[in-house]
């Protein structure tokens, strides 16, 4: 195990664009509405632990309980869906009270699990783990998770440039967007 340039930026590229932090914007901006605050610093490292954790006891686990991947990854796209509907329809789904505890909750749920660390990003680090070192991996997790944190930081900057009507307009095109991919992963995990 040595740590290798290419095998970082190849799993660094492939952890981003799998998670997506950059598409999750609206997403982020609707928790901090709703919960009145982010905690940037507790999304990213339990962000970061289901990640390394997954890396190393994420198959163990799933078969501990006797889940398999496709219904964890089912899992994870029904959260999604009740997300995508939430932005799109305008109604609460989830109970937002606002207080300091529920900003710390939903800084870990739907935050840190399933928007950033969610079904899709364990199934690629155990698909990760098959073709690069583990070293290498760890690697592209933390340099994901450093530019997770400055977005996540970011979040009321970007929703000051974007204005109300912006950010409007941003939430229900992707919360269309992520009721599609909720429904994707749905399909191709059934079919």
């Amino acid at each position: 195990m040595e740590l290798n340039f290419k095998e970082i930026i190849s799993v660094s590229l492939i952890l981003f664009s799998v998670i997506d932090i950059l598409g999750s914007i609206p997403i982020i901006i609707d928790i901090r509405r709703k919960t009145g605050n982010i905690h940037a610093e507790q999304a990213t490292i339990v962000s970061g632990i289901i990640m390394v954790g997954f890396l190393y006891v994420g198959k163990s686990i799933l078969n501990l309980f006797g889940v398999d991947i496709n219904s964890f990854a089912i899992a994870g796209a029904l959260i999604i869906f009740l997300i995508g509907l939430e932005m799109t329809l305008g109604r609460n789904i989830f109970k937002s009270e606002g207080s300091l505890g529920e900003a710390k909750a939903a800084s870990i749920v739907p935050l840190a699990f399933p928007v950033i660390a969610g079904a899709g990003t364990m199934t690629t680090i155990l698909s990760l783990k098959s073709q690069f070192d583990e070293i290498n991996i760890l690697v592209g997790i933390g340099l994901n998770l450093v530019f997770i944190y400055v977005v996540l930081r970011a979040s009321q900057w970007i929703e000051n440039r974007l204005g109300q009507v912006g950010a409007n307009v941003l939430r229900k095109v992707f919360g269309v967007i992520l009721l599609a991919i909720a429904i994707k992963i749905i399909k191709s995990r059934i079919g």
